[in-house]
């Protein structure tokens, strides 16, 4: 059975200084989660260079640029536009979901406040972006991996465990496994201890920023079949997943 499609009022605010206009597409997708993104916003002083890739984008994808002059040298006027706009947006009662692309930390205290009003904030960035604005998203998502997520697999044999579940896991972070066995050790599971991904990837998600495409990933299945802590089967046309040590 499909999931149903997001009816939600998406806002796009776009930090253009410090987002690049080719990760645009992407993030679209990504925002699709939460609904349709009606209004697409991208700040800065378009009179830089810099900025040519966003004026393009502008023309082709309906994205309201939002001029900013740099008065004062040191001063983030975009900064302060952005806010003051979101803030205004989260008044108007239109607005279901936000997404934010800037790595610039600045923009944390916005983030919380947008989420203590219960509207999910997805934040778009670099691996650069410093931890307290990555912790204050709903979801936060590195733009290169996003970019280079891997390929779904074609198709799963149903009733067998894959083969690379026993891949090593070299290279998967030591806190990402234990944010992953203590989600799945908090979660319901079956008599023989298997567990639903969208449960797991539910709890992971609350505890922090979790997004499996940070990881390369577009599936949280996919995920877990490269770390030696779990495994991974398929029931009924159901995937399940399982620790096992």
């Amino acid at each position: 059975m499909t999931s149903p499609i997001p009816s939600g009022n998406v806002a796009l605010l776009i930090d253009a200084d410090n987002a690049s206009a080719d990760h645009f597409d992407p993030v679209l997708t990504v925002l699709a989660e939460l609904g349709t993104v009606n209004i697409r916003r991208a700040y800065g002083n378009w009179s830089k260079p810099a900025l040519k890739g966003w004026a393009r984008q502008a023309v082709t994808q309906a994205i309201e640029t939002q001029q900013q002059f740099d008065l004062t040298k040191g001063k983030n006027a975009t900064d302060m536009k952005m806010t003051i706009d979101a803030m205004d947006l989260m008044a108007s009662g239109r607005v279901t979901g936000f997404g934010l692309m800037s790595s610039d930390s600045d923009f944390t205290p916005l983030v919380t406040r947008i989420r203590q009003q219960g509207i999910p904030v997805y934040g778009f960035g670099s691996d650069k972006t410093p931890v307290a604005f990555r912790s204050a998203c709903t979801r936060f998502i590195d733009v290169v991996a996003l970019t280079s997520t891997r390929q779904e697999p074609v198709e799963e044999e149903v009733g067998t465990e894959e083969d690379d579940t026993d891949v090593d896991g070299t290279g998967v972070a030591p806190d990402l496994v234990k944010l992953l066995i203590d989600a799945y050790n908090a979660v319901k599971r079956d008599d023989q201890g298997f567990a639903r991904p969208s449960e797991v990837g539910q709890l992971a998600g609350n505890r922090s920023s979790f997004d499996t495409r940070n990881y390369g990933f577009k599936r949280l299945s996919d995920l877990v079949r490269s770390i030696k802590n779990f495994k991974v089967e398929s029931r009924d046309g159901q995937t399940w997943i399982k620790r096992v040590h």
